[in-house]
């Protein structure tokens, strides 16, 4: 077998790969052996077929089956003795396939590229914490009477933070259009779960039919509506206005606090505040780290491998608007925003990988024990998840990243400078 590799643009290349005569003779010469034994042809008996009538009969499609046996053989042996790593399956072009001659062919692929991690020092990352403050303690608390209220009929004009059922219908220069209308859609106004003026065009109104007049945001979603100007035909059925709850027992086995009074409420959404915090200055940290690294760390990564993320990326994002691939169109979350996402994610990747090779990190089986009984304590039967997960390889997987990932970190924590960043609790929902 011979080999060579050339360089095309970026991270492709093209292997072009010549299999032995000898390999393909003694391939064809076994299956023609093989077809010999079975062979029914009028005239002949049994077993007693001349080769050169089995090759006239069946030759074209036997050296079909020898040339692909070939490259199956031959194409992982190439990558592996030439220590390339492909990033995509090839592209197989047949070059030569006289079987008098050596049969050659080309595939091209992208690889992944060889990437030497840079820790540099003159760069520094953000150490991220975040204050709590009195009133966001206060807000906390006035959000959670309001979502453990209760909603009664009001008929008054619609106002701010009433929850309105409607009837809605869509449309464009007078025409419908897909998911422009619902039958009795709940809506708190002031949610912002819907487009722009949307909202807005239903406060002040009583229990009536009306037009509001409305635009798609220009980055939306579908790109055949984004800045489009829309009128939907509104059936404003009925208003509710909330009660807030009281913070009494019933509200504390309904958040599952085991306490007795507001002193212990306030102190109970403080230390889960806290939590929530601690987890977010996490995630923020590693986060400048990782931006910190990317700086400091260029590279080339394979436009297969991001197509592939993206794609996965656009998947997730129709899932959870409770569509398919298959059933959406390409201007529902069309596939060319995710790019940029993409490529970041693939950087990352790539570079994880090396670090932990670089930091020579290893997991050990006491570590992903540790995590999986941590995990364990949010469940009511913290065993039984135990025993659970133990049936599920690809949990276990993910959590052996996850553990990976803080060891990580905690590395580069101690090879980076870093410096302080104070943020207050209410930044949080710019991040």
């Amino acid at each position: 077998m011979k080999v060579k590799i050339k360089k095309l643009k970026d991270l492709e290349r093209k292997i072009t790969i010549s299999a032995d005569v000898e390999d393909y003779d003694t391939k064809f010469k076994l299956k023609i052996k093989n077809i010999k034994s079975k062979a029914k042809i009028d005239g002949f008996r049994k077993g007693n077929v001349p080769n050169d009538v089995l090759e006239q009969r069946y030759g074209q499609s036997i050296h079909a089956e020898v040339v692909n046996e070939l490259i199956q053989e031959t194409y992982p042996k190439a990558i592996s003795e030439n220590n390339i790593r492909p990033a995509c399956s090839p592209q197989v072009s047949i070059d030569m396939e006289d079987s008098k001659k050596p049969i050659t062919y080309s595939a091209i692929i992208e690889v992944f590229p060889d990437i030497k991690p840079k820790i540099s020092r003159w760069g520094s990352h953000e150490e991220y914490a975040i204050e709590i403050e009195d009133n966001d303690i206060d807000l906390a608390i006035s959000d959670i009477k309001k979502r453990y209220g209760s909603w009664s009929d009001v008929s008054r004009e619609a106002k701010l933070d009433d929850q309105v059922t409607i009837d809605f219908l869509g449309k464009i220069n007078g025409e419908e259009f897909e998911g422009n209308s619902s039958k009795d859609f709940k809506l708190i106004l002031g949610s912002k779960s819907m487009i722009p003026g949307f909202e807005d065009g239903i406060i002040g109104k009583k229990l009536s039919k009306f037009n509001v007049e409305c635009k798609f945001p220009e980055d939306y979603f579908k790109k055949d509506l984004a800045g489009v100007d829309v009128i939907f035909e509104i059936d404003l059925k009925t208003i509710q206005e909330n009660t807030e709850a009281n913070i009494d027992e019933d509200l504390f086995n309904k958040l599952q606090m085991e306490i007795k009074d507001k002193s212990e409420f306030r102190g109970e959404i403080n230390k889960r505040m806290q939590n929530e915090v601690e987890i977010q200055e996490k995630e923020l940290t590693k986060e400048s780290i990782y931006e910190a690294l990317l700086k400091t760390n260029s590279f080339k990564v394979p436009n297969s491998t991001v197509q592939e993320q993206a794609n996965l990326m656009r998947k997730d994002a129709l899932m959870r608007i409770g569509q398919t691939e298959e059933n959406a169109g390409d201007d529902l979350f069309p596939i060319d925003t995710f790019y940029e996402k993409a490529e970041k994610r693939v950087r990352l990747d790539l570079l994880f990988a090396e670090l932990i090779k670089y930091f020579e990190i290893t997991i050990q089986k006491e570590e992903i024990d540790n995590f999986i009984d941590e995990e364990s304590k949010r469940y009511k039967d913290p065993e039984q998840y135990k025993k659970w997960i133990e049936g599920q390889p690809q949990q276990l997987e993910q959590f052996r990243m996850v553990v990976l990932e803080e060891k990580l970190v905690e590395k580069l924590k101690n090879a980076l400078k870093s410096k302080k960043k104070v943020i207050k609790f209410s930044e949080l929902a710019n991040k």
